[in-house]
């Protein structure tokens, strides 16, 4: 007979002592674990030509080895590799029991999952839906009832199947960009390095992190753990700076229940009454993610979130413009007065300064607005938004995680397409990067800002709220459309981290908004001044023309762009070179009417004015939108 050993594993009072018992029979003995005092139980059962031994590992709730019975447990599975890992939990009380399994299959063990006590939690009203649960978590489910014996023969069967099949699991838990960066270094190290071979390297990397004793300790005693400690110091340290953590633990172990919260929610129905929901993050969840209410309280958020950008920024952009347009007059003034030339008083007034300037204007409005995602994101509330925009994906054939990309997408469409990495299926991926460039990056804030404070300075947020709801409605009609022809199919189920609700880090969000706005920043530092120094010399050539006139370079390009775009009602040559420029960077558009009008953006206001009526320029908001994505988006496409 084939031989197969079985490891049960479980919560304490899960019914695991009752499962065993059920499973063995007569056909077992109890020794001690070797060297310890702790009680050990093995016993056997035949099925069709194979004979299973089943350890019964002591009753744990996590493996993390505090204890010496959580030791033990996880020493038996990495050292003696069973099989298979029946997790026996109860069905009734999911939350608390899953995050054993979380933690099995980060090990890289072969689960059976078996929901004991079925029929408590059907009492209890809990209706589990195992198929789903099975496909999410890529295990075998099995529901039993072990003191009345139903379900065992189930559970024989899938042992079996799953020793057969072998450990074929690729599960593990997203903890985020900024840890999983962290993780993915720790684990090239982990391999590098050449110790405790016998672990997953990316679960070594998670243990390193989380400070589990025992693994720092046999690093430690390897004699080849410094560059490993070194480096996990360093990552600790960044992550508890930014997240304002103390402990990097606490953090992990708050996205593993945020991800078992986001499985139940996916996976389990329970008609509870009010009472019942006693938590603050519950009673809340009632009004934000109810299927009614939920997408009306998004979009309110969104508007809101819109109106504060504005209101708040307001005074900082006044500053920036009149620094920037007293240090234009002041440095074409001192290059006079020094006798230089009339084209490099041009070129540094009108071309870098003025360029330059109509860009970083908006960077007040660009850092209020990821101050106010980084609050929503570190709140909670983002993720509810995602839960709640899952059932309109479904409807409209995406896949739920699709909306986390497309969200990535309002600050910059580049890292939004990588996002999409994370999607399982080939063709949720393609879908999702095709209407990613619907949605407005910050890119684009500049020029709705500058053509909403012109055109309707008394309603510049709900403008560019219009815009960003219009850039959602025509992402969703065009993946309707496109998943109707092309991709045809079953869409995913999502599982999203549903943390509690908490009061941002003050640090933690100052931190997102710096980073992200530094991004904004670089990129005017490098991009946009290439940029707006080419348009200045397209400007100026040939000599003797009349700088940004119509028989310059550039205004011979745009010459010949402008009747096709006369029917939108902004045919003019500026606006023309401007989209075209818009190609290298969607910023460059506000840079490239300030250069070509050569005005700071205060002027340029009013200089547009001449140009557009409120029509063309929401039509002109609403071209810089849909057009054709900047050139970095599409290399990354």
């Amino acid at each position: 007979m084939g031989e197969i050993t079985v490891a049960l594993a479980g919560n304490p009072n899960s019914g695991k002592t009752t499962i065993f018992n059920s499973l063995t029979g007569a056909r077992q003995h109890v020794g001690n674990w070797p060297g310890v005092t702790v009680e050990k139980k093995e016993g056997t059962f035949n099925l069709n030509s194979f004979q299973v031994k089943v350890v019964d590992l002591p009753g744990t709730y996590s493996l993390t080895a505090y204890s010496l019975d959580e030791r033990i447990a996880r020493d038996f599975l990495v050292r003696e590799r069973p099989h298979v890992v029946v997790v026996v939990v109860d069905a009734s009380n999911l939350e608390r029991n899953l995050y054993l399994v979380t933690q099995l299959l980060e090990l890289g063990a072969n689960v059976v999952l078996d929901l004991n006590m079925i029929d408590l939690a059907e009492r209890k009203g809990f209706c589990v839906k195992p198929e789903k649960l099975s496909k999410i978590l890529g295990v075998p489910v099995v529901l039993t009832v072990a003191n009345k014996g139903e379900g065992i023969e189930e559970l024989k069967k899938a042992v079996v199947e799953a020793a057969k099949r072998g450990r074929k699991s690729s599960f593990k838990i997203d903890y985020g960009r900024d840890i999983e960066g962290g993780i993915r270094e720790l684990q090239k190290a982990v391999k590098e390095s050449g110790v405790l071979v016998a672990y997953p390297p990316r679960w070594v990397a998670i243990k390193i992190l989380e400070k589990d004793a025992e693994v720092l300790e046999r690093i430690e005693n390897s004699g080849r753990g410094e560059r490993i400690k070194a480096l996990s110091l360093q990552i600790a340290s960044r992550l508890e700076s930014k997240f304002g953590y103390g402990d990097l633990e606490t953090l992990l172990v708050e996205k593993r229940y945020g991800f078992i919260s986001g499985l139940i929610r996916e996976c389990v129905e329970r008609k509870m009454s009010f009472e019942e929901r006693v938590s603050v993050s519950d009673r809340i969840d009632r009004v934000v993610t109810n299927k009614f209410l939920g997408i009306p309280i998004f979009f309110l958020v969104m508007w809101l979130t819109f109106e504060l950008t504005f209101t708040m920024a307001a005074p900082f952009v006044d500053l920036i413009d009149v620094f920037f347009t007293w240090l234009a007059s002041a440095s074409s003034s001192l290059i006079s007065s020094l006798g230089g030339p009339v084209w490099l008083s041009s070129l540094i007034a009108d071309g870098v300064i003025g360029g330059l300037g109509s860009v970083l204007v908006f960077l007040p409005n660009i850092l209020m607005l990821f101050l106010a995602i980084a609050i929503l994101e570190d709140s909670g509330y983002m993720a509810r938004a995602a839960f709640v925009m899952d059932r309109l994906m479904h409807a409209l054939g995406l896949h739920g995680k699709s909306f986390i990309p497309m969200v990535i997408g309002f600050g910059c469409n580049i890292p939004a397409v990588m996002a999409t990495r994370t999607l399982e299926s080939r063709k949720d991926r393609i879908l999702t990067i095709l209407i990613i460039p619907l949605m407005s990056c910050t890119a684009r804030l500049p020029i709705y800002t500058l053509f909403a404070g012109a055109f309707f300075p008394e309603h510049q947020g709900l403008v560019v709220f219009s815009l960003y709801f219009l850039g959602i409605v025509l992402a969703i009609l065009v993946a309707r459309v496109f998943k109707e022809i092309f991709f045809r199919g079953e869409v995913a189920p999502l599982v999203m981290e549903l943390p509690p609700y908490r009061v941002p880090s003050f640090r933690g969000v100052l931190i997102h908004m710096w980073e992200r706005g530094s991004l904004f920043l670089k990129k005017a530092g490098k991009i946009i001044f290439i940029s707006v120094i080419f348009i200045w010399l397209l400007a100026s050539l040939p000599f003797g023309v009349e700088y940004g006139s119509q028989a310059s370079f550039i205004g011979k390009i745009g010459t010949m762009f402008a009747p096709l775009l006369r029917p939108a009602g902004f045919g003019t040559w500026q606006a023309a070179v401007a989209l075209l420029f818009g190609l290298v960077a969607k910023e460059v558009v506000v840079g490239a009417l300030g250069t070509l009008y050569g005005v700071e953006e205060g002027a340029l206001k009013s200089v547009l004015m001449h140009h557009f009526n409120p029509l063309s320029a929401y039509a002109f908001m609403v071209m810089s939108l849909i057009y054709i994505p900047c050139i970095a988006t599409i290399a990354v496409i």
